[in-house]
């Protein structure tokens, strides 16, 4: 082993790439589906969920539907969403009550079964 003039009188002959062993593997992103990229949730966040759903119904009928103190007694967007990421059954909750307003907005009035 041949010793080269450094600090610490180290053989040279280690791998220069011990750093680049040390790094993570990169993530590989998976390519969204056609059937996900249909989905009418896809890329849409759960802060622009709420907002609508607050704007279309009003925190009394969420509070109804959904039964959760943080739409009861003195709503507010920030703890309602702590909640919602929280808990998956309210959060499930909510998407579903979003998905009636959207199906709601795309029948015209007067055309109801």
């Amino acid at each position: 082993m041949d010793t080269e003039n450094n600090h610490e009188n180290k053989p040279t002959n280690t791998p220069k790439t011990k750093e680049d062993e040390k790094k993570p593997a990169k993530k590989i992103r998976r390519q969204a589906t056609q059937e996900q990229l249909d989905h009418p949730l896809h890329g849409v966040k759960l802060v622009e969920i709420l907002e609508s759903l607050v704007e279309h119904y009003g925190w009394k009928y969420l509070a109804d539907e959904v039964n959760i103190l943080c739409f009861k007694h003195n709503p507010t967007m920030k703890v309602s969403l702590k909640f919602l990421r929280k808990f998956k059954w309210a959060r499930e909750h909510v998407e579903d009550l979003y998905m009636d307003m959207l199906e709601e907005r795309k029948v015209p009035k007067g055309r109801e079964k």
